[in-house]
């Protein structure tokens, strides 16, 4: 086992693994395997099911730091932030879902987890939550909507700190099924580049997820 260039990622071979907080011993949140080497206990990050954990397996230069303040958008049921909150050993993921299904399997992740502050709220509305988030280190966004790019522009401009780095995860039949998803990419980097934001990377998926791609910005 060997930590990655993410302080609280690991790798074993090809799969990538966080820590369970000493406190959940045991505890999985959607069947992940869990494993023990030298009296501590990794829990497996599926790539096939966490679209951060295909990114990594990429190797993509994702900055996150276990201080970091993230707004995470299209948190869904906990998955992916459930190994953010691993990762986040003295900071705080502030997870923004509009799904009152998805909400409830993400509050039961939470209740076991106190760095994870739930929303439930649409991220087109986020005046809404404008009073509890605070300027965040990163902006990590899986919302499968055509308004997907003015979403993570406007969330941008009003929680991330400058010269920080974000993440966009594109299915590119939500941004128009009449493009080749290469062609969906690009209409998204150009409308991040037209808000005056720096595009580092995009990164398709593929295996892992198909037509679906992960732009890396820069305020």
């Amino acid at each position: 086992m060997k930590e990655t260039k993410i302080k609280g990622v690991y790798k074993d071979k090809n799969q990538l693994f966080t820590k369970n907080p000493s406190d959940l011993l045991g505890e999985k949140v959607y069947n992940e395997k869990i494993i023990k080497k030298n009296k501590v206990e990794y829990r497996s990050w599926m790539p096939y099911r966490s679209k951060l954990a295909a990114l990594l397996l990429k190797n993509a230069e994702v900055k996150i730091n276990p201080d970091f303040k993230i707004l995470y958008l299209g948190a869904a049921t906990g998955t992916t932030v459930s190994h953010i909150s691993d990762i986040l050993t003295n900071g705080s993921i502030y997870a923004v879902e509009s799904s009152a299904v998805a909400m409830k399997k993400l509050l039961k992740v939470c209740k076991k987890r106190n760095n994870i502050i739930p929303i439930y709220c649409d991220a087109f509305h986020f005046e809404k939550y404008q009073t509890i988030v605070p300027n965040v280190d990163m902006i990590y966004q899986d919302i499968s909507q055509r308004n997907q790019s003015d979403i993570f522009i406007e969330n941008i401009k009003t929680f991330l700190k400058l010269g920080k780095t974000s993440v966009l995860m594109v299915k590119a039949r939500s941004i128009d099924v009449s493009l080749k998803p290469k062609e969906a990419y690009k209409k998204v980097t150009d409308d991040l580049k037209s808000a005056g934001l720096k595009v580092l990377d995009s990164v398709d998926l593929s295996p892992f997820e198909k037509d679906h791609a992960a732009i890396i910005i820069k305020n």
